[in-house]
């Protein structure tokens, strides 16, 4: 049984990360989304909420699964019996930095192999940094993220604005 984990911070899950889910469970026989922390960025949403929000835009697809992860990721790998990372790549500047964490997350741990796929093309932009400044903004995210989430995401930008007294 091939096993494969996509993580990532996820902080709102967009509709490119949506398609690379997708597009991993058609090939590997499951896959486990892990909500990561990403200490370089204030985040939006809690992790556990993360993890919510992406189990409703997952719900149609029986073998994925999502959890939150606090460790590093070969850890999580191993505790999935997994062998496989999956990243998804949107430019050249997503696999600088991807190839060098393959590349650290192979020292941590040999047997561990990281699959990159390539972004569907409509998707190259799209980032969850542009989310929530569109979000802010007030401008329609219905193209950026899935319709199960689009009200949180407002909702919560919202919340953020009102305590920074914008």
């Amino acid at each position: 049984m091939a096993t494969a984990v996509y993580p990532g911070s996820f902080d709102p899950v967009t509709l490119g990360h949506l398609n690379i889910i997708t597009r991993a469970a058609q090939v590997f026989d499951e896959v486990y989304v892990c909500t990561l922390v990403n200490s370089g960025k204030a985040p939006l949403f809690t992790r556990d909420e993360r993890v919510e929000l992406i189990q409703r835009c997952t719900a149609k697809l029986g073998n994925v699964y999502v959890e939150a992860w606090d460790d590093l990721v070969v850890k999580y790998v191993k505790k999935c019996n997994a062998r496989i990372i999956v990243k998804g790549l949107r430019a050249v500047s997503d696999f600088d930095r991807e190839f060098q964490m393959a590349l650290v997350n192979k020292i941590n741990d040999d047997d561990i192999e990281t699959l990159f796929m390539a972004s569907a093309a409509k998707y190259t932009y799209l980032s969850s940094t542009v989310v929530k400044e569109m979000a802010r903004y007030g401008a329609d995210i219905s193209e950026f993220v899935p319709r199960e989430i689009i009200d949180d995401v407002y909702e919560r930008v919202e919340r953020f604005k009102r305590q920074a007294g914008d």
